[in-house]
């Protein structure tokens, strides 16, 4: 569905700290939109001025131990935006759908104009453990990688074709750089490949679409709190609750004097790569994971 607004008068700083106007006139796609990281991204993306084409499942997988976004998650997004004084339009599509991400690609973009930023985000983390082993690596490698593939492959020719450049951002981990978190399970061993796969994917990207002058990044956070994290599936493996984040295992602790990252910290290092401030940077993978990784 979409949603036009008209937009109001500048400022200089957004309610959520950011440079209103540094993302005027574009346009940017963000895939696991409907809440945590995705969500916030949009609203950061969208109080310095860009409209937002966002996609998420919006409905459960069998495999995954906690409860998904909704369709009415996306709807409030779409609704955050529009406070925002942005145009948005939301869609309901998988990222292990090539078709379907196609399909909301071209929906928004003929709505919106035009496509400036993507945002491979949507990804999923603790899986089942009623789930058979296969089935979890499987599931975690199809939206955590096959996903993120799907996502660029939808949207890269229309940056392309438009010939006025670009940025992506993908969404990988903390534990896309370093050897732990897998544990031999079929869900712990999936994440852990597939967000080190996503690094692959941006540094052979960064070369495929930089003669177009696309710059390809990634994102590798350490825990955020996000649903995620904070449900019930995890508070009972590691203690926590819905508020409260889980004590962090000692291989897995931030050196800085916090549990989780907030999501809108995330949103901070999206927000640069994909503006023209970062305009010589691609194929790096930037931790915002509070010194986790120089434990």
């Amino acid at each position: 569905m979409s949603r036009t607004v008209s937009t109001g008068p500048d400022c200089r700083t957004s309610d959520l700290g950011g440079l209103v106007g540094r993302f005027d006139g574009k346009v940017a796609f963000i895939t696991g939109a409907a809440r945590g990281q995705g969500r916030s991204h949009a609203l950061r993306l969208a109080g310095e001025g860009a409209d937002v084409i966002a996609v998420d499942l919006c409905a459960p997988i069998g495999t995954v131990a906690y409860d998904l976004a909704s369709p009415e998650d996306l709807a409030e997004t779409g609704r955050l935006v529009e406070e925002r004084g942005r145009r948005v339009v939301t869609a309901e599509a998988d990222v292990r759908d090539a078709d379907a991400l196609r399909t909301a690609v071209r929906a928004g973009v003929a709505e919106l104009g035009r496509l400036d930023v993507v945002l491979a985000n949507a990804g999923i983390g603790l899986m089942s453990p009623d789930a058979p082993a296969a089935d979890a690596f499987r599931d975690q490698l199809d939206v955590n990688l096959v996903g993120v593939w799907n996502t660029v492959q939808a949207a890269a020719p229309v940056l392309v074709e438009q010939a006025r450049g670009g940025a992506v951002v993908l969404t990988s981990s903390a534990f896309g750089l370093t050897g732990r978190g897998g544990d031999g399970s079929g869900g712990g061993d999936g994440y852990v490949a597939s967000k080190h796969g996503v690094v692959g994917l941006m540094r052979t990207w960064a070369n495929w679409l930089a003669p177009h002058g696309v710059r390809v990044t990634c994102v590798n956070p350490s825990g955020v709190a996000t649903p995620m994290l904070l449900n019930p599936a995890v508070a009972a493996l590691f203690g926590g609750d819905a508020e409260t984040p889980p004590k962090p295992a000692q291989d897995v602790a931030n050196l800085l004097d916090v549990t989780l990252v907030q999501p809108e910290d995330v949103s901070a290092a999206v927000a640069f790569l994909a503006s023209d401030e970062a305009r010589y940077i691609t194929g790096v993978a930037l931790p915002v994971d509070a010194g986790m990784l120089v434990r």
